[in-house]
């Protein structure tokens, strides 16, 4: 088949090579422009038989519609838009038409393995669950005031796998948050350190906590706790974790997104190329950015937010 691919920066670059090695692709045509990639050539990316969207996120709505108004099916990294009415247009242009969006996390082996877990009743009753996303840096300055801020650039992953993972719907969210390092942060509205408690539709307690500034590498976590049991997701042995028990310590800690899910990213636009209903929709990508503006709002207002608020 021949695909086409718009963006070359880093996920970019990434997807290049892997659409490159795939053996369903034929041919890559690569659109962007400032880069250039030697794994496809130059052309218009739309006279394919899919295409790939890792362009800048401003974009994203554009090309999406563009594709589905093509009859191209389209795979486009998180988000769908920058807002929630721009991300329901989207949905209501390209209903019918197939486009997966860029949850990654969905193909990650652990988060997989927690939800057949829970489904198969070994947790018991679900109680709480707890999520940690953390960077081991900031990104650039001049990225933080185009990023949407951090519940809608990082926590968006985290509540998206918690629906995945225990299949209930968020009804509430009380979010805090901190300024502890460069002033960039506070001067774009906000924060390098988070936290929220989310409420499911079934009671369930969630806590997600998440930085900017985690040293020790990078961290991404998903505890389920059952009245059977408590089941974790990544704990493995390149957690950028220190034990005070004698535990082992990490062995080369995860240094960024990249290469914790690695595997992840190929698995996802595999899934893609071969076709089939989208593991990831557009109403999907709609209801974790529900969330987000949920806990954005509590955040600038200090006060639990319910969905129902939000959701258009």
């Amino acid at each position: 088949m021949r695909v086409g691919l718009l963006g070359l920066g880093r996920i970019g670059a990434f997807h290049a090579a892997t659409l490159a090695a795939h053996p369903l692709v034929e041919e890559l045509v690569v659109a962007d422009p400032v880069r250039t990639s030697p794994y496809g050539r130059p052309g218009d990316p739309f006279e394919a038989d899919a295409v790939v969207i890792a362009s800048p996120t401003s974009t994203h709505a554009e090309l999406i519609v563009k594709a589905c108004r093509r009859g191209v099916p389209a795979f486009c990294e998180k988000p769908v838009a920058g807002t929630v009415p721009d991300t329901v247009k989207v949905l209501e242009e390209c209903a019918g038409h197939r486009v997966q969006i860029g949850f990654q996390r969905r193909f990650d082996p652990g988060y997989a393995a927690a939800a057949a877990a829970l489904r198969a009743g070994e947790l018991g009753e679900l109680h709480r669950v707890h999520l940690v996303t953390a960077d081991p840096a900031p990104p650039p300055a001049e990225y933080i005031p185009l990023s949407g801020g951090i519940f809608r650039d990082c926590h968006i992953h985290d509540f998206d796998i918690l629906r995945w993972v225990t299949g209930r719907e968020v009804v509430s969210v009380y979010a805090t948050g901190a300024n502890r390092g460069a002033a960039f942060f506070a001067e774009a509205g906000d924060v390098d350190t988070s936290a929220a408690l989310l409420t499911l539709d079934d009671g369930t307690l969630a806590t997600v906590q998440g930085s900017r500034y985690n040293g020790g590498g990078y961290d991404v976590r998903m505890e389920l706790a059952g009245t059977e049991r408590t089941q974790a997701v990544g704990l493995g042995p390149r957690a950028p974790l220190h034990s005070t028990e004698g535990l082992p310590e990490p062995d080369r800690p995860w240094p960024d997104f990249l290469a914790r899910f690695e595997d992840a990213y190929r698995a996802e636009i595999d899934h893609f190329l071969r076709g089939g209903p989208s593991p990831c929709t557009i109403e999907d990508a709609l209801e974790a950015l529900y969330v987000a503006e949920a806990a954005d709002l509590s955040l600038r207002e200090r006060r639990p937010v319910e969905i129902a608020e939000v959701r258009r």
